[in-house]
């Protein structure tokens, strides 16, 4: 928000000049828009790094100076969304946008690579990568190591088999805030377009583990606990509006399933912790498509439709409403194979 400096889930809309938002109620867009960003002489910084719990980020800024901060659900849609706006800022420059396709399909993280395992293994007390003090232009950090340490530390771990590899996974650790830049070396560096410039294999680039990090590496209970929960392939996620269990008022979530192990979590959008308010195991649990035609028991509130209900083998109800007929059966036609 431009007023109050707070997170609101708005439905977006990608004209050739414009980008339309608007407010959602009880799962649907409202028929007018709440705001639009004029493209015409916008830029744009995508990943954005600037909130350091929401590594999602794209930011605009205007030809007027105002700057817009827009989250998304996931790196791939963040992506996607990133290369549309581009394309429509930079429309008549077809070279550019084909090297931003380029960019986005060769910048990719292997499927048998954990960025959570990778983030223990280099929190480990005598495995792990070793941080010192380091003074840079007069300011000294604690806890730091340089970019060419860090990439040495991933070849050698077999994370990576060469430097442009180790490049690519630390961007990735930056992208998804688990590293951050340190001084005005590293901090400079992501102001560039080109991912595969944003972290420097250099011993004058100092980077450190973000808070976060830190705080699940320093307890090994919370390590587990993250790794069992938390650590999973992601299936599918996006924005659904879920009943609550004491108010059963109806509230806009960012819903996360993963596999192996099974679960579903839900975010709170409007909160600065990147952390879910909740989640399930999936195992023993059912789900179905609720029918639209009247209001089925233990459901309160305004209900717009295209509600489904998971049980779990707790017997807790879930009531949940998707944006559509078609997004609704996605969503259980990707939950079903993992109860």
């Amino acid at each position: 928000g431009h007023v109050v400096r707070n997170w609101k889930v708005r439905w977006f809309v990608l004209l050739q000049d414009k980008l339309l938002y608007y407010k959602i109620e009880g799962g649907k867009k409202e028929p007018s828009p709440k705001g639009r960003i004029l493209l015409d002489g916008c830029t744009i910084t995508c990943p954005c790094l600037e909130y350091e719990n929401r590594p999602l980020l794209i930011k605009l800024k205007t030809k007027s100076n105002t700057d817009y901060f827009l989250e998304c659900c996931s790196r791939e849609e963040r992506d996607s969304w990133a290369l549309d706006i581009t394309g429509a800022i930079h429309a008549g420059h077809p070279v550019q946008v084909q090297e931003l396709h380029r960019m986005k399909n060769s910048f990719k993280l292997g499927e048998n690579i954990s960025l959570n395992h990778i983030v223990e293994r280099m929190c480990d007390g005598s495995t792990g990568i070793k941080l010192t003090r380091n003074l840079e232009q007069g300011s000294r950090y604690k806890e730091t190591c340089t970019g060419s340490a860090l990439v040495d530390w991933l070849i050698s771990n077999s994370f990576a088999v060469s430097r442009f590899e180790a490049v690519t996974l630390a961007s990735m650790l930056m992208e998804e805030n688990f590293i951050k830049p340190v001084g005005t070396r590293s901090t400079e560096a992501t102001r560039y377009t080109d991912l595969s410039e944003q972290f420097l294999d250099d011993s004058t680039a100092l980077y450190m583990f973000a808070e976060s990090s830190k705080k699940s590496a320093s307890s090994r209970e919370e390590i587990q606990f993250n790794i069992s929960e938390l650590s999973g392939k992601i299936v599918k996620q996006g924005f659904l509006v879920k009943q609550g269990h004491k108010r059963k008022n109806w509230k806009v979530r960012k819903f996360v399933l993963r596999a192996d192990p099974a679960f579903l979590h839900y975010y709170d959008p409007t909160k600065e912790e990147n952390r879910p308010v909740g989640g399930f195991s999936l195992r023993g649990c059912l789900v179905s498509a609720l029918e639209d035609n009247g209001v089925p028991a233990g459901v309160k509130g305004n209900v717009q439709g295209n509600l489904f209900k998971i049980i779990t083998k707790n017997d807790i109800h879930y009531y949940i409403q998707a944006s559509s007929k078609v997004e609704r059966a996605q969503w259980i036609e990707a939950i079903k194979p993992l109860t």
